[in-house]
Formats: C-alpha cells, structure tokens, sequence
C-alpha cells in the first residue's frame, strides 16, 4: 500500500489517500466538505479537475475515456501518484449539457447581442 498526497486547489486543504482507498471516502473520514450524491460514478456531483497527476477509476462511468484523463470522480478515483485536484470542475461536456437544459443558464446571451 502506497499513500499520495492530494492537495485541493484555492482551499489548502490537503489529505494523504492510499492507493487502496477513494479521495472520497478519505475526505469523508478527514472531515473535508467535499459535494456527491451517488457514490457510483454516474451522477457526476464529486466531480474535480487534475490539475496535476494520476488517478485510476475504472468504474467512473459518467466521462467519455477523453474526460477521465483531466477529471476525477473523486468516488471511485484512487490515486496512483501526489495530486492536485480542483473541486467542483466539470468536464465542457457535462457543462454544455447543463446549459443546453436550462434556458436560463446564458446559452441565449450572444443571440441577443
């Protein structure tokens, strides 16, 4: 077993996770306000960008192969070196899926300009 330091960007928050156990699960553990919901990789809600290393989360389901290289579901991800994640990002997909559902959320701004 091999632990990583995780560092949360803009927070500094940071928590030692071994290889063998979720960046959620420890913040849960560690008191760290960290948002999710579904705890199995789909609803997206725990969601961080890597700003720097590598995780392996196989059973993350809500990303495109692309998206898993930049983004963390930090449920299922396990580090696999030191990390620096960014909280509450969202893969352009998911983002452009949310304001194509919400009429409200800008996506008609420019037409108006």
């Amino acid at each position: 077993m091999t632990d990583y330091t995780v560092e949360f960007v803009g927070t500094g928050e940071e928590i030692t996770v071994s290889d063998k156990e979720t960046v959620l699960s420890r913040c849960i553990e560690e008191g760290i306000a960290q948002e999710y919901s579904c705890r199995v990789g789909m609803c997206l809600a725990c969601s961080a960008e890597i700003v720097e290393g590598e995780v392996t989360q196989p059973a993350a389901r809500g990303f495109t192969d692309e998206e898993a290289d930049s983004y963390a579901l930090t449920c299922m991800a396990r580090p696999l070196s030191d990390l620096k994640l960014d909280r509450g990002k969202y893969p352009p997909s998911i983002e452009r899926e949310a304001t194509d559902a919400d009429p409200d959320a800008g996506g008609t701004a420019a037409a108006d300009d």
